[in-house]
Formats: structure tokens, sequence, C-alpha cells
């Protein structure tokens, strides 16, 4: 499988992320199933697109992905550890440490300048006072953003502001970077840089990443895509070969 630009990277037979016969089931009246049977594994450094309409699932899929929510039946391993029955102490310490998110909207804290709100993500990650600051300088810099880390959101444009959401994501060094219609709220030139930051990324550093969108354009970024509907997964042809 070969990525952009004409390189031959191949990601590894070693799966960050594998579900199997995982459901979700809401309990409701009747009961609404979101998730059904779902089997998937997505090897380290894969760039994944999961694709669908509204209702489709993804969210939900988004949710388990993320340790945010807990499947019905079924197992989840990430990174080789079974989570879908940790307690939920031992979940929020692994999603803070292997999992980065990047979502629509920025969910940036308004009156702290750009490298506080990526330090922000260290204080549950074990990560001392004396080198949070270094570290999220450092992930600024990774996103092109290391001039403007005193900078409050208010004074940045939405594509900045969205760089220092992906800042925030990484600073902690995951394993897995979970996207969320991150270009919803972009015009198309700050959508475009934000893509092509989310592929560098992906291409230089070898992140695996897994990124739901409804866009087809946004899509075919990704190395692999995914197709769900009705709670069901389906591979598809879409993505770089």
């Amino acid at each position: 499988m070969s990525t952009p630009h004409g390189s031959t990277h191949t990601p590894q037979a070693d799966p960050v992320i594998s579900l199997r016969d995982v459901a979700r089931t809401f309990p409701v009246t009747p009961p609404v199933t979101a998730l059904s049977c779902v089997d998937l594994v997505v090897n380290r450094g894969e760039y994944v697109a999961v694709v669908g309409p509204s209702g489709s699932g993804k969210s939900t899929l988004l949710h388990l992905l993320g340790l945010l929510d807990r499947p019905t039946s079924g197992v989840y391993e990430l990174n080789g550890t079974d989570v879908s029955r940790l307690a939920d102490g031992d979940r929020t310490a692994i999603r803070g440490t292997s999992i980065g998110f990047v979502f629509q909207a920025f969910h940036l804290l308004p009156h702290r300048t750009a490298v506080e709100n990526v330090s922000i993500a260290m204080l549950y990650a074990g990560v001392p006072a004396s080198r949070r600051t270094r570290r999220a300088t450092e992930a600024l810099d990774r996103v092109g953003l290391g001039h403007r880390a005193r900078a409050m959101p208010t004074t940045l444009s939405g594509g900045e502001r969205q760089r220092v959401a992906v800042a925030r994501a990484l600073v902690n060094r995951p394993s897995l970077l979970l996207c969320d219609e991150p270009t919803g709220n972009l015009d198309t030139g700050n959508a475009r840089s934000v893509l092509e930051l989310i592929q560098r990324l992906h291409h230089d550093e070898q992140l695996t990443i897994i990124m739901i969108t409804h866009d087809p354009q946004v899509a075919a970024r990704a190395t692999r895509t995914i197709e769900i509907r009705d709670g069901i997964l389906n591979e598809s042809m879409g993505g770089h070969a």
C-alpha cells in the first residue's frame, strides 16, 4: 500500500485497534442498535477514513474507540489490551496517554494562550509541571505554530485554532489520533491546510489516524476507507491505493 506523493510507507502488521463482534445497543424503548457485530483491525501507521450518512453509527464508533463509551457486547483491544471491561479509572488513564482527539469544534479555552491550551492536556498524564511548557511548545512547532505560542485563541484564525487543537491532541504522544469532522468549521483554504497537516503527520511520523467524515474529498486523503451504514461496517475502495 503506498501513500501520497510516491512514498512507499506500509503500515506494520501490528494492530493498534482490534474490534471483535462489537455491538452497542442503547436501552431505550424500543432498544436502538447503533453498532452491530463490528469486526475491525487497524494496524499501526494506517490512516483510515470512516464515512457514512447522519445516524449511521459514526459517532457511536468514535466514542467506543476513544473509550468515551463501552460496547454492549464484544471485545475491544487497544494496543493489545482488552479495554472493554477495564475500570473507569484505568480507561481514563489509557485514554489520556494513548489517544488524541481532534473535534469539529476546537474546544480551546478562550482566556488561555495557545501554549497553555496545549499544556492542559498533560495535567492528567503524569507529565511534571516543569516539562509541560517545553513539551507544549514542541507540539506547536510540529504543527507550524511555534511562533504563535503566546497568542490568545481569539486572535487566531480558524485554521490556526484547529492546529492548536491538533497540537493538544499530539502532546501526550498518543498511538492513535481520532479526528471527528475536523474541517467542519473551516473555510476551504483552512480545511485544506489542516488536512495537509494531518496527512503529513501520518506520512512523516507513521501516526495511526482514524478520520470520521461525511465528505468524500476528505476521505480520499486516507489510505483506507470504511463505510458505515445502519451500524454495519463495510470496506470501501476509497482512499489511496
